[in-house]
């Protein structure tokens, strides 16, 4: 049996990123009953050169989206990057995934050698919708879910792998 490219796509973007949401909705209820500044999360980061926790999130976002659009020849939706809160974030997620669920299997599948070019601050990668897919997109959406994971772990919210995994 063949896979499609609808299969391994959008729904583990969607499962993913309703973890996140879990994940990030349960920080709001460990800042809120501790009294604890949502900023000082937002603003976190592992090393200097790194990321803030709200730009992990924003990023995942993108990828998740980024790719799909390219794979369904559609326009991604495009946010400002502007969340101050984590009910922001929650929000960012969840029109993600709305959008996600937007997209029909018939628009990804078939997808997998259509020509795709992603544009770079300082380059064009010219690839197959399935290197994008599986070499570049879904590396880059799963590094930036568990660094957003990470930093929530490190800074106290008790949260374990279930959460992580989704529903």
């Amino acid at each position: 049996m063949a896979v499609s490219m609808s299969q391994i796509s959008v729904p583990v973007f969607v499962r993913r990123l309703n973890g996140l949401a879990a994940c990030l909705k349960k920080a709001q209820a460990h800042y809120s009953a501790r009294g604890y500044d949502e900023a000082s999360l937002l603003a976190y980061r592992f090393y200097p050169d790194m990321f803030s926790f709200a730009r992990q999130v924003q990023v995942a976002t993108d990828h998740a989206k980024g790719c799909t659009a390219m794979l369904a020849g559609a326009e991604a939706p495009k946010y400002e990057d502007n969340e101050k809160s984590l009910a922001e974030l929650v929000a960012r997620v969840e029109k993600t995934v709305a959008w996600l669920e937007s997209v029909k299997p018939a628009q990804l599948d078939g997808s997998e050698t259509r020509d795709v070019t992603v544009r770079t601050r300082d380059r064009e990668l010219n690839m197959k919708g399935i290197d994008l897919l599986l070499h570049r997109s879904m590396p880059n959406f799963y590094f930036h879910v568990t660094t957003a994971y990470n930093i929530l772990r490190h800074n106290g919210v008790e949260i374990g792998k279930r959460d992580f995994m989704g529903n």
